[in-house]
């Protein structure tokens, strides 16, 4: 379970080295896990290390919830002065990634309508 934490870890640290250096406006983590897709894209499994410690992580999951809930409690004062900004930044973040969300699926379909009536 160390050795595939570390794997995790390390493409993490890989990816926010890449952001740092070509100052790609990125979280490093995404460029890690998308360095990981890749990996498991090209060795075409996924190791039983990998997935114990992914699903141990993942049923974990909502402790990465606690400093997001303190972080909220501690600037309470400000937020209560800036609600409305906030409220319309996430009414209109939420209508934007649903409509794209949308869109992309209706592209999805007609490429696999597509493929089953060519293929």
């Amino acid at each position: 379970m160390i050795g595939a934490l570390a794997i995790l870890l390390g493409l993490q640290l890989i990816g926010e080295v890449a952001v740092q250096i070509s100052g790609v406006p990125i979280p490093g983590p995404v460029v890690g896990m998308l360095l990981l897709f890749s990996v498991l894209r090209w060795r075409k499994s996924l190791p039983y290390k990998l997935r114990k410690t992914a699903e141990t992580l993942l049923s974990h999951l909502s402790l990465l919830f606690i400093p997001a809930g303190v972080g909220i409690i501690q600037h309470g004062a400000r937020l209560a002065d800036e609600w409305l900004a906030l409220l319309a930044a996430m009414v209109l973040s939420t209508l934007i990634t649903v409509a794209i969300t949308a869109l992309v699926m209706q592209w999805i379909i007609r490429i696999q309508r597509r493929t089953r009536r060519d293929g």
